[in-house]
């Protein structure tokens, strides 16, 4: 962001092209956990077999947070989950599938460190899908963990009034958006829920046909950040077997297939419909970011 063009420096960020990773935390999963997703595989959660399946076709980034970030990486993709017996009452965790073996409060802090060495590069961070909140402890849960995000980015959280802008983030030194999917979300901080577009199928045809359908729905101008997901999604039902059944093939290989043609989609569809965020799996492949950030180039000629 700090090397765009100064004629992009006062545009509202709802209309740069930022690059983000779906699923950010997936590639930290553990396999000695037990199994919360897909529920028809929930009830083999002791079986490492099961396990093993279940991190195959869960993993759907290589690298770590920190690497993310390197790479260029601007928008994350955080589900949260606590672990059942935890004897840490807020302790919380990440989740795809399987949860993840860092908990969250470590990641927020190492994304803390990395946004205060570079104060330049405004950082977005989605956190949703919370599982495991049960209603008795649904809104402690969420108090605890809205005010830790708080207290831990401080003035650097961008607040939700107003349209942001890079010129309006460097002046007033905040560089980091939280974006908070909980309804009883009261802090001016936080943002709410920030809209997804995915194509849930693992064609990447069908994707493609899927997203040009939303985004031509997409108001213009838009006023909102918003996600155009170029991740495929496996099915719920039985048609998941074609997948995880095969025994030489898993996410990761799926994805470097199908990316390069979601990538030159993007840039034909970038011309006709707004993209906002763009995310990803694999995030750090192919290279899908400089593909994302070249569209502000684009744009602006």
């Amino acid at each position: 962001m700090s090397q765009l063009p100064s004629e992009l420096h006062s545009i509202p960020l709802f209309h740069l092209s930022i690059p983000g990773s779906h699923d950010s935390m997936s590639y930290d999963l553990d396999i000695n956990s037990s199994i919360l997703e897909p529920d028809r595989l929930k009830k083999f959660s002791r079986i490492y077999c099961a396990r093993k399946i279940v991190l195959k076709w869960a993993i759907t980034q290589e690298e770590n947070i920190t690497k993310q970030l390197d790479s260029g990486v601007r928008y994350f993709d955080l589900r949260i989950a606590r672990k059942p017996n935890d004897t840490d009452p807020t302790r919380l965790y990440f989740h795809h599938g399987l949860y993840t073996r860092t908990d969250v409060k470590t990641v927020l802090s190492t994304i803390n460190d990395w946004a205060e060495g570079h104060p330049k590069e405004i950082l977005i961070l989605a956190l949703s899908h919370f599982k495991g909140f049960d209603k008795k402890n649904e809104l402690q849960l969420h108090t605890h963990l809205m005010s830790s995000i708080k207290s831990l980015f401080g003035s650097k959280l961008v607040p939700r009034k107003g349209t942001p802008t890079l010129k309006y983030c460097w002046e007033k030194k905040k560089n980091v958006i939280v974006s908070y999917d909980y309804r009883f979300n009261h802090y001016p901080e936080l943002w709410g829920k920030i809209k997804y577009y995915y194509g849930n199928t693992m064609n990447p045809i069908n994707v493609e046909t899927k997203l040009c359908q939303e985004l031509e729905k997409t108001p213009k101008p838009f006023k909102g950040f918003f996600v155009c997901g170029l991740n495929l999604t496996l099915p719920e039902n039985i048609g998941i077997l074609k997948y995880i059944l095969r025994l030489c093939d898993n996410f990761p290989n799926v994805i470097h297939r199908s990316l390069p043609r979601l990538l030159q989609w993007m840039k034909e569809q970038a011309s006709k419909t707004p993209m906002n965020i763009i995310a990803s799996d694999m995030a750090t492949r192919d290279q899908f970011v400089a593909t994302v950030v070249q569209l502000n180039i684009t744009k602006q000629a």
